[in-house]
C-alpha cells in the first residue's frame, strides 16, 4: 500500500459512508456495465426476432443455473483472502486464489457433462418448437463456453478480497464492452460478421468471457506480485485449505445454485403461459437487471468488509460496513423504483416495435406495467436480502444462508409457484405477487439472522500466529509506517 493510499485510509471510518464507497463503487460500475451488456443483448434480439427475446432468458438463465455453483466455489476463494488480507498474511492470499483457480479449472468436463440435463429441462417445458429450437442453440453454446465464469470468479477473488476493486472493474467494464460490440456485430451480421441471430449472442458472449480472466492472470503473474504475494511459488495444490474452502464454500454455491435454479424454473413455468405473458416476465426481469446488478455491488461490498474485519477480529466494524452498505442500497432502490413506476413505457418502448417478428408494445405494456411495480415493491427488501445474506457469507454463516434459502425457495415460494400456474391458473400477475412475497420472507430471514450476531464467533481459517509489524502484509492494517 503506498503512502498516499494509506492517509487517504487513514481518513476512513471504520466500515463508514467513505470506506464502502471506495470498495463499492467499482463493484457497482463493474455490474452496471454487466448490466447494460445483458440489456443490450436482450435489446439486440428483441429487434431481431421476438422468437429470440423468448428464448434467451430461459435458456441463458438455464445455463447459469448449470454453472453458478461452480463459480461459486471457485469464487468463495474472495472471502478467504479477504480474511488473510485482514490478517495480515499475504501468502494466503495467493494460496487461496489458486485454489479457486484449480477448481474453476477442474470444473469444465463437469459442466460440459451436465449439459443433457438442460435438454431434458428445456424440451419438458412444453415451449413452442420455434422458441425451443432458439433455446438449445443459445443454450448449447454458452455451455461450450462455460469455464470463464468460475475461472474470472476465482482470479477476481485475490483483488476484490484485498479491496482493489478498481481492477476488477477495469477487466469486467473490458469485458462487457466486447460483448456488446460483437453482440451487435454477430446477431445482426455487421462489420464482416455472418448474421448469426441468437447463436451470434451466444458466442458473443463466450469470447467475451475470457477478457476479464485473462486480465485478472496477467496481472496475477506480473513481477509485483510475483515478489509480494510469490504467486508462482504458491502455484500447487494445498490440500488442507481446499478442504476449508468446501466446508465454507460449498454451502454458498449451493444457495446460489438453488438460488438461481428456483428462478429458472420459476421462468420456464411462466413460458406455459403463452407468448404474451413469457415476452412480457422476459422483459421485466431483464429490466430488473438495473437495480439487481448494481445492488449486488452494495452486496459484494459487505461481503469483503466484513471478511476483511472479521479476520482482523473486529466485528463491530463489520456490522458498521453492513448497514452502511444496507442504507446506501435502499438510497440506490428508491431512485430506480420511481423509474419503474413513473416510467415503464420507456422501458418497454427498447424491447418492442424492430423486425418482422418484433413484439408490439400494446400486447406487452398492459401487463408489464404491473410486472415493473411489483419489481418497485420489492426492491427494497431485495436490497435487504442481498447485502444481509453478503455479510453473512463474509463472516462464513453460508450454512444458515444456503438452509434458510432452500426452506423459503423450494418449499414455499416454488410451491406456491406451481399451484398458481399450473394448477389453478391464475395468471402472470398472480404468479409475480407470490414472487414479491418471497423476496420479503427471505429479507426477514436474513435480517433477523444477521441481528442475532451467531455469525460474529465464526472462524473460517485455520490457527495462526498472531498479527504483528514483522509479518507480511501488515503495513495493510497499519502496523509498518
Amino acid at each position: 500500500m503506498s503512502d498516499a493510499d494509506s492517509k487517504i485510509h487513514a481518513t476512513e471510518i471504520p466500515g463508514g459512508y467513505r470506506e464502502v464507497l471506495r470498495v463499492a463503487y467499482p463493484l457497482i460500475i463493474s455490474m452496471g456495465s454487466f448490466t447494460v451488456m445483458q440489456f443490450a443483448d436482450r435489446m439486440f434480439l428483441s429487434w431481431y426476432s421476438a422468437t429470440a427475446i423468448q428464448a434467451a432468458l430461459p435458456a441463458g438463465i438455464l445455463s447459469f443455473t448449470l454453472i453458478c455453483l461452480f463459480m461459486a466455489l471457485a469464487g468463495y476463494a474472495n472471502t478467504f483472502v479477504a480474511q488473510y488480507h485482514g490478517a495480515g498474511d499475504r501468502m494466503g492470499c495467493s494460496r487461496s486464489t489458486v485454489q479457486g483457480v484449480i477448481l474453476a479449472v477442474a470444473s469444465w468436463p463437469v459442466m460440459l457433462a451436465l449439459m443433457p440435463i438442460g435438454w431434458w429441462l428445456l424440451r419438458v417445458s412444453g415451449h413452442a418448437p420455434p422458441v425451443f429450437e432458439a433455446e438449445m442453440q443459445y443454450f448449447n453454446i454458452l455451455m461450450i463456453g462455460s469455464v470463464t465464469a468460475p475461472l474470472g470468479a476465482a482470479f477476481s477473488s485475490f483483488f476484490t478480497g484485498r479491496g482493489d476493486t478498481l481492477t476488477n472493474m477495469y477487466a469486467h467494464v473490458a469485458g462487457n464492452v466486447v460483448n456488446i460490440l460483437l453482440d451487435y456485430a454477430m446477431i445482426f451480421g455487421r462489420w464482416g460478421f455472418p448474421e448469426m441471430g441468437i447463436r451470434g449472442a451466444a458466442w458473443a458472449t463466450v469470447i467475451a468471457g475470457f477478457v476479464a480472466p485473462s486480465i485478472f492472470a496477467f496481472l496475477y503473474f506480473r513481477p509485483q506480485m510475483r515478489e509480494q504475494y510469490q504467486t508462482t511459488k504458491h502455484l500447487k495444490l494445498d490440500w488442507p485449505l481446499m478442504k476449508r474452502l468446501f466446508q465454507f464454500g460449498f454451502p454458498s454455491a449451493v444457495h446460489l445454485l438453488l438460488d438461481v435454479g428456483s428462478f429458472s424454473l420459476f421462468v420456464l413455468l411462466i413460458g406455459r403461459m403463452g407468448r404474451v405473458a413469457l415476452a412480457a416476465s422476459n422483459i421485466a426481469l431483464a429490466v430488473n437487471g438495473l437495480a439487481f446488478m448494481p445492488l449486488l455491488g452494495f452486496a459484494m461490498a459487505a461481503t469483503i468488509l466484513v471478511g476483511q474485519y472479521q479476520g482482523r477480529g473486529e466485528s463491530a466494524y463489520a456490522e458498521r460496513a453492513t448497514w452502511t452498505c444496507m442504507k446506501m442500497g435502499w438510497m440506490y432502490m428508491v431512485v430506480i423504483a420511481m423509474t419503474f413506476v413513473f416510467l415503464p413505457h420507456v422501458y418497454f418502448e427498447l424491447f418492442t416495435g424492430r423486425g418482422a417478428d418484433a413484439l408490439d408494445i400494446a400486447e406487452v405494456l398492459p401487463v408489464g406495467r404491473y410486472l415493473l411495480i411489483m419489481m418497485a415493491l420489492w426492491g427494497m427488501m431485495d436490497a435487504a436480502s442481498l447485502v444481509f445474506s453478503g455479510a453473512l457469507k463474509g463472516a462464513g454463516d453460508t450454512r444458515f444462508v444456503m438452509v434458510y434459502s432452500v426452506i423459503i425457495a423450494w418449499g414455499v415460494w416454488l410451491t406456491g409457484e406451481f399451484l398458481i400456474i399450473a394448477v389453478f391458473k391464475l395468471g402472470v400477475i398472480a404468479a409475480w405477487i407470490w414472487l414479491t412475497v418471497y423476496v420479503f420472507l427471505l429479507a426477514i430471514g436474513f435480517f433477523i439472522r444477521f441481528l442475532g450476531g451467531k455469525w460474529k464467533s465464526i472462524t473460517i481459517l485455520e490457527p495462526s500466529v498472531p498479527i504483528t509489524p514483522d509479518r507480511p502484509g501488515a503495513e495493510a492494517l497499519g502496523l509498518v509506517e
